[in-house]
């Protein structure tokens, strides 16, 4: 079976990135674009994003999860420690999140370190989330090989109907991505789109420059 895609084509034509508007603060352009999107309710889910891991042999793994918080410290997500995305974080903490909202013809590539949250962060997100949230990140043993979908709906009831407290596991909780390095993208058009990289200088602060597309 093939299929050419070679005409799938479309104008970027939304907006543009100019050097003389950006804030020295490359989180601060993160919250102007995710604040912009988010009023115009024209992305499903803006808070998606894709987070690409290596593992202990160099192969590299990339999956989509759920932003929760973002500040000038980092970006969080949660997910369960024990999964393969958890399992490689933490024997590789360089990460790559990557954002991509098409109603606006733009991206966000960030890399950085990876670190686990503190548990006090962790217990306070679990216990905020709706029950069923948190029965599934109990009777989840994410990336484990199982039987068949009724084994986790029969661990889902099972625990329902124990009326034990839903704690939040051990093996579950928040990770925060520190970035090193940003990349704005604003789709333009005759594929001359804008590309902005903001590079963490340490004591210095941030430093920006523009790429060819």
């Amino acid at each position: 079976m093939a299929k050419d895609l070679s005409d799938y084509r479309k104008k970027y034509i939304k907006g543009e990135l100019n050097e003389n508007d950006l804030p020295n603060n490359p989180v601060a352009l993160f919250s102007k674009f995710f604040n912009i999107i988010d009023s115009n309710k024209s992305e499903r889910e803006l808070n998606a994003m894709s987070i690409s891991t290596v593992d202990k042999n160099g192969l590299p793994s990339t999956r989509i999860v759920l932003l929760k918080k973002y500040s000038d410290l980092g970006f969080v997500f949660f997910t369960n420690y024990n999964s393969k995305k958890g399992k490689d974080m933490l024997n590789n903490p360089n990460v790559c999140l990557s954002f991509y909202w098409p109603s606006a013809e733009q991206q966000v590539i960030i890399k950085g370190k990876v670190s686990k949250i503190s548990e006090a962060d962790s217990n306070d997100y679990f216990n905020s989330r709706p029950e069923g949230s948190k029965i599934g990140a109990i009777v989840s043993n994410q990336s484990e090989v199982i039987s068949s979908r009724e084994f986790l709906y029969n661990k889902l009831e099972t625990l329902k109907n124990s009326n034990t407290e839903l704690k939040r596991p051990e093996n579950w909780g928040g990770f925060i991505v520190k970035p090193f390095s940003m990349e704005f993208w604003q789709g333009k058009d005759n594929r001359l789109h804008d590309r902005i990289v903001y590079e963490n200088k340490g004591d210095k602060g941030w430093s920006f420059h523009r790429l060819s597309p």
